[in-house]
Formats: C-alpha cells, sequence, structure tokens
C-alpha cells in the first residue's frame, strides 16, 4: 500500500474529468441562484450554494492533484503528497461554515415565511439533479483512492439529494402552498452538509496531525519487531501516515549484545517485516547495542531515566504490556 496507489486512473485523464466537472457546477450555481432569487426559495439557493462549494472543492481537488504529482525537492524531502490531504481539510471547513449560514437564514424563514414560485423551483432543481448525477459519476471511480477526490465526490452524492428535496420542496408548494417546506429542506440539506463534514474531518485532521494509521496498532506492530531474529528490544517508536495510503515509521532497534556483527541484516530483515504484515514502506530504524541501548520510553519519545542495558530491556518490555495503545 505504498504511495503510488493514490493514481490508479491514468492521472491526466482524471484531470480531464475534473476540469469538467467544475465546468459544469460553475454554471449550475449561476443558474440556480438566478432561479432561486426569481422563485423567492431559500432551498433553491441552499443548493446554490452547496454546488458553488462543490465546484470550489473541486478546484481545490484539482490544484492540490497537480501539486501531489511534484517530486520532492530540497523544500519538500517528504514530497507533495499532503496537498490532497490540506485541500480536503479547506474543503470540508468550508462546508461546516456554510451549513451553519444555511442553519441561521432557514431559522429566520420560519418566522418570516415568504411567498415561493414552486414550477420554477422544480424546473431548476430537476435540471440540477442530471447535472449532480453526471458530475458523481465523473468523480466516482477516482473517490476509491483518493481522500481528496472522495470529499468532491460526497459534495456531489449530497447535492444530487439536495436537488431531489428542492424538487418535493416545489412540488408541495406548487400543490398545497406550503411554504413552511422551503425553510424545512433548507435544514435538511444544511444538516446534511454538517453531518458528513463533521464525519470526513476527522480523519483529515488525523493525518496532519501525524496521527497513527487508524488501521494498525502500535503494540501489533512493536510485537512483529520483537519476534524479529537478534532483535533485543524496540523503544522510540514513532508511526504515522505520511499521506492517505502512505504510512512511516521511524524507531531505535535494539540489537542482542552477540549479533552486532549481523546488525544490517537485522535492521534489513526488521524492514522487511514492516513492508509485509503492515505496508509500511518508509522506516527509519537506529541501531543499538543491548549493552549500551538507550532506555527510552516504547511509543511514545519521551526520555526517561538511562538505565542498564539489561534493566532498560525489562522496562520497555513491562512498558509495553502495560499500556494498550
Amino acid at each position: 500500500m505504498a504511495g503510488h496507489h493514490h493514481h490508479h486512473v491514468d492521472p491526466e485523464a482524471g484531470d480531464a474529468r475534473v476540469i469538467w466537472a467544475v465546468v459544469v457546477n460553475l454554471l449550475l450555481t449561476i443558474a440556480q441562484i438566478v432561479g432561486g432569487i426569481l422563485s423567492g426559495s431559500l432551498a433553491l439557493i441552499a443548493d446554490a450554494i452547496h454546488n458553488l462549494s462543490d465546484a470550489v472543492s473541486l478546484v481545490i481537488a484539482f490544484a492540490a492533484r497537480k501539486i501531489a504529482r511534484q517530486p520532492a525537492d530540497a523544500q519538500m524531502t517528504f514530497g507533495y503528497g499532503r496537498a490532497e490531504v490540506v485541500g480536503a481539510l479547506v474543503n470540508y471547513t468550508t462546508l461546516i461554515v456554510v451549513g451553519l449560514y444555511l442553519v441561521v437564514e432557514a431559522v429566520q424563514r420560519f418566522f418570516d415565511p415568504t411567498g415561493v414560485d414552486g414550477w420554477l423551483v422544480v424546473i431548476v432543481a430537476g435540471f440540477a439533479l442530471v447535472v449532480d448525477a453526471i458530475t458523481a459519476m465523473l468523480t466516482y471511480s477516482m473517490s476509491k483512492t483518493s481522500v481528496n477526490i472522495r470529499a468532491a465526490f460526497l459534495h456531489n452524492l449530497a447535492d444530487a439529494l439536495g436537488s431531489v428535496a428542492v424538487i418535493v420542496a416545489g412540488t408541495l408548494i406548487i400543490l398545497f402552498d406550503w411554504r413552511i417546506v422551503d425553510p424545512l429542506v433548507t435544514l435538511l440539506i444544511a444538516g446534511y452538509i454538517l453531518w458528513l463534514s463533521f464525519a470526513e474531518i476527522g480523519g483529515v485532521v488525523r493525518i496532519l496531525m501525524l496521527g497513527t494509521p487508524p488501521e494498525l496498532a502500535v503494540n501489533d506492530v512493536v510485537a512483529a519487531v520483537r519476534e524479529v531474529e537478534g532483535v533485543a528490544d524496540i523503544h522510540h517508536v514513532h508511526l504515522w501516515q505520511m499521506q492517505e495510503h502512505e504510512n512511516a515509521l521511524d524507531a531505535h532497534l535494539v540489537i542482542e549484545p552477540n549479533q552486532w556483527g549481523g546488525a544490517d541484516a537485522i535492521k534489513q530483515g526488521v524492514k522487511a517485516v514492516l513492508q509485509t504484515q503492515f505496508s509500511i514502506g518508509h522506516s527509519t530504524l537506529e541501531t543499538e547495542c543491548s549493552a549500551h541501548a538507550c532506555g527510552e520510553e516504547l511509543a511514545i519519545g519521551h526520555e526517561i531515566t538511562h538505565e542498564s542495558g539489561a534493566a532498560a530491556h525489562d522496562h520497555a518490555h513491562s512498558h509495553a504490556h502495560g499500556h494498550s495503545h
């Protein structure tokens, strides 16, 4: 699962799809805002704002994909892969702001309902639904492998549902003149935007905060490394996600006293275990002889008092078994 998992599709073909999706969404947003103002429908304007956020999210996704493909350089020695994660963070944050704004507007409408032209609402929302469905299809295949494109795809999906809700609202206004249904649908769209954003933003923040990969437990990794022949212990363990599909580890490896001559081979053995069992493609291992091990705590890089090699070994073992991560 190393870093090249990101783009199964030919990247340039993906770019063309993203550009088309942006153009279509911008045209749709203009049509919906005009329709919303002319018909007096807040729900239609809510859907338009959601569509605008879609277009913006796709622009961010597009720029981030371009940046993420840049090779590593002197300024960014890890490469630019995280640009996609930053793009997703900007995206979800914007959506949360939009969602909260729509809630406020809808609540005000409940106390001061206005006339709405149901027919215009239904026609514009019907057109929007067709466009949302097309855009969702354009980004669906790419959404499976990129947190960034997934954010854009989920926007589209939410848009399509928003358009369905607006069509229902317009129909109820035509048939029964139920004006209250307009702010009600606005609240539903806003609630969905907020729920979706809060659900997704956590994983994005976790990557940026150098959190452990959600699918890996530090204790499992440590236990597997300890099983490698010639390894006395492992400490000062740091495990994080460099980007969505790329895990990295850095640790101090304590070599058995009589095995020091084969330290390099043992290190390669540990790297192989990390790669095959845990898909950790980037590992930096510092080797120490067990007689002079630095005696740091297991998974957290805090210094503890320096102990003799044997005592440090016992301390690290008891620490590992005493704390689940």
